[in-house]
């Protein structure tokens, strides 16, 4: 990590805290307006962020919200990433019951057709 920038590029960040798999996707993310810093939609990947500041963006089916707690010179491992933030994401909504079969999602659009088996 290091101490002689205060701030770093929105996309740059979110890349190296290994959010996005590439800094393409995640300048893309917040072109597109998904990204929020402190709670304003930001749509600028070289948005400056720093220690403190609060993100919030939706990455797969889940909304993250995590703070900045530091800043990186590369894309290190996992273990690096993790030190870069502090994650205060809602709890992911668990499946109810177990995942459903082919026969059971056939039934199920047959049901919505108005069509019996």
């Amino acid at each position: 990590m290091t101490t002689a920038t205060t701030r770093q590029r929105l996309d740059r960040w979110l890349w190296q805290a290994r959010f996005f798999k590439t800094r393409t996707l995640a300048a893309r993310q917040v072109t597109e307006g998904h990204v929020r810093v402190n709670g304003d939609r930001v749509t600028k990947p070289a948005h400056g962020v720093g220690p403190g500041d609060a993100l919030t963006f939706r990455q797969a089916d889940r909304i993250r919200v995590v703070e900045v707690v530091g800043l990186a010179d590369r894309r290190g491992p996992a273990s690096e990433a993790r030190a870069l933030y502090s994650d205060h994401s809602p709890a992911p909504v668990p499946r109810v019951g177990p995942r459903p079969t082919g026969r059971d999602r056939r039934r199920l659009d047959a049901s919505r057709d108005g069509t019996a088996d």
